[in-house]
């Protein structure tokens, strides 16, 4: 069988139920209450049959925000989570509560919203993390700056034993000319066999909203493709986010043709198998009818 496409990078909110501090500062139309529905037709539309649903604010409002979600729709194959890594007693917590529910794969925190550049290397950090290892959790990098990046492969080193993604790709220059230092920081991050990177969020770095194409991304897919391979990179939509940038069927329709050009296998891990790995998502949620399908 073809193994389902899956959308590792979605989200939904709600700012009468979670607070989101940096939601007022978006564009307007995503200041606003934001659900699932809303997308499900597009999702069917380009052929994605499920996605994993990714923190949106560090309350734990949110995670059940999103729990809530999983429970009507059954194309949420995954949740990454809120929990308070910097505080290992509060995020032992938080995982002990998650325990028995398969749904809860991983953990992320807006660490650039957090005042201190170097936040991920705290030793307070560092001991949620552990935690994470140890109960089998991953951790999602929103890293959107050279300094977050350049944290990865310490982090990557200190923790060997839990698998780390980075969002985004970091953010990479995309429609700039210079595209250091990202290009030489991508490669030291990817030397680490537990870090992978998400195909997601790609627009322009002008931040002029939808000024971007499949030809200002290709060199930067490219370089991570090379540098990670295809079992170490995933699928992300960012949506809602990518409202303002275009919209969800304009973002699959942008990087479609550079996943066009790969050989089926290739495709089908960034498509569906690298998230299904990383995540470790349930067989029986994507409809697998064995392990050996995966």
């Amino acid at each position: 069988m073809t193994f389902p496409v899956i959308d590792a990078h979605q989200h939904v909110w709600d700012p009468r139920r979670a607070h989101y501090a940096w939601l007022p500062n978006e564009a307007a139309e995503l200041d606003r209450p934001i659900y699932f529905d809303e997308l499900r037709h597009e999702l069917r539309n380009v052929g994605v049959d499920f996605t994993v649903q990714v923190q949106s604010g560090d309350v734990p409002e949110d995670t059940a925000l999103m729990i809530e979600s999983a429970e009507m729709h059954p194309e949420v194959a995954g949740i990454v989570g809120y929990a308070p890594v910097d505080r290992p007693d509060a995020c032992a917590s938080t995982i002990d509560q998650w325990r028995g529910n398969p749904l809860m794969v991983g953990v992320r925190t807006l660490i650039h919203n957090q005042p201190d550049p170097d936040w991920l290397l705290r030793p307070d950090v560092g001991e949620g993390l552990s935690l994470l290892a140890q109960a089998g959790l991953t951790f999602d990098i929103v890293s959107v700056t050279p300094r977050h990046l350049e944290h990865v492969p310490i982090l990557a080193a200190r923790h060997p034993n839990l698998s780390f993604v980075i969002d985004h790709l970091s953010k990479p220059p995309v429609g700039l000319a210079d595209r250091e230092p990202w290009w030489t920081r991508i490669a030291a991050a990817a030397d680490h066999t537990n870090v992978y990177g998400k195909v997601s969020g790609l627009y322009s770095a002008t931040r002029t909203p939808g000024a971007w194409s499949t030809a200002q991304i290709e060199p930067y897919f490219e370089r991570a493709l090379d540098l990670f391979g295809a079992e170490r990179l995933m699928y992300g939509g960012d949506w809602p986010i990518s409202i303002p940038e275009g919209g969800y069927t304009r973002v699959w329709g942008g990087l479609w043709p550079l996943f066009a050009q790969l050989s089926e296998l290739d495709r089908e891990w960034i498509l569906g198998r690298t998230a299904a790995t990383f995540y470790g998502l349930s067989h029986e949620r994507l409809g697998l009818d064995s392990e050996a399908e995966a």
